[in-house]
């Protein structure tokens, strides 16, 4: 097989690169005016999931203005639960609502996993969209939720800030704990097998509240369905690299790699670039991990931690990220300032 030639595909292979490619999570968003208008012309947040031609739009409106080396699918992790029989809307202000799963009879409404690419099909014509309409030097990257993080507000119906209740539930009922997760996870690999055949390069597992699992938990439902993800995506699509979102893993982030088969993963903030070329960078692709709130408050300081992050892991191979999604009140000149921190020789 030749060497691949799009810069991300080439970190994810191993490659050092002198510079290192840079996309960066949720760029397509509320701190674009762009989107803002995009998202007006669809109605509602919803809509424009569904609406493949407007998904795309707003895929390549960052594309456009920054020339990221990767574009990232516009979807939603919550659309998945959706397919699978789920009530979902969102609440202006306040974020999503889903029915919620607290019992046997919760669980046995959900419907076949064969059944959610009915629902999902126009997520995966906005792949199909985006590999046509792409610059050929940018990567299409497909993703989904981790099953625990999905499960979580399958669970509550909402975003919490502990995931208490479905800790609750794991403690207090594994079985039907047990059987949502077996589902999402079964069903994921559907969903992102799909987004592969429609055109993704990459493929991300977001597991944004893996912090609040803990030791065995932390192996048994961040680590175990990641693995099973990986290594079922991996025996059909061998080529396809999978990065993986362990947020605020900590020092689970050590060995991850080796334990999924991910072939990248994916930093938060709260672990520092130093740190991560010691411990994680040494088994793989490492991607990350400015702080956001550098995208607000810009100045000098962007600049210094930016250098300092691709200074720190510029030994082996690395994607340039931010340690969590861009924020609706970052300032879009900033997000120019990052880039050409990454992409320009730092001065003598």
């Amino acid at each position: 097989m030749s060497k691949p030639s799009k810069t991300i595909l080439r970190a994810l292979a191993g490659e050092t690169l002198p510079t290192p490619p840079i996309w960066m999570m949720r760029q397509a968003g509320r701190y674009l005016p762009e989107y803002r208008s995009t998202r007006a012309q669809a109605g509602d947040f919803l809509s424009l999931c569904y609406n493949s031609d407007l998904a795309a739009e707003v895929t390549l409106q960052p594309i456009r203005r920054y020339g990221f080396d990767a574009a990232i699918l516009f979807a939603d992790i919550l659309l998945l639960p959706q397919a699978l029989g789920a009530d979902l809307w969102f609440v202006t202000g306040e974020g999503p609502r889903l029915s919620t799963i607290e019992t046997q009879a919760d669980f046995e409404k959900l419907g076949p996993i064969e059944a959610i690419h009915e629902t999902l099909s126009p997520v995966y014509e906005t792949v199909r969209i985006l590999s046509r309409e792409l610059p050929k030097e940018t990567t299409l990257i497909g993703f989904a939720g981790a099953p625990w993080t999905v499960a979580t507000y399958m669970i509550a119906g909402r975003g919490t800030p502990d995931q208490g209740p479905a800790h609750a539930l794991m403690r207090e009922n594994p079985k039907v704990f047990d059987a949502v997760m077996h589902r999402l996870t079964e069903a994921t690999i559907l969903y992102l097998g799909a987004q592969i055949e429609a055109g993704a390069e990459v493929v991300k597992i977001f597991d944004s509240w893996a912090g609040s699992l803990k030791g065995a938990a932390f192996e048994r439902y961040a680590v175990h369905p990641a693995k099973r993800i990986i290594s079922a995506l991996k025996a059909k699509y061998p080529h396809i690299p999978i990065i993986a979102f362990p947020r605020e893993a900590g020092d689970g982030y050590i060995g991850f790699a080796r334990a999924t088969g991910a072939d990248c993963v994916a930093l938060d903030n709260s672990v520092t670039a130093a740190w991560a070329a010691q411990h994680v960078q040494v088994d793989g692709c490492v991607q990350g991990n400015l702080a956001s709130s550098h995208m607000v408050t810009g100045g000098d300081a962007l600049v210094h931690k930016t250098r300092e992050i691709v200074q720190a892991l510029s030994g082996g191979p690395h994607i340039f990220n931010l340690g969590h999604g861009i924020t609706p009140d970052a300032d879009p000149d900033n997000v120019q300032r990052m880039i050409d921190a990454v992409r320009e020789p730092v001065p003598a």
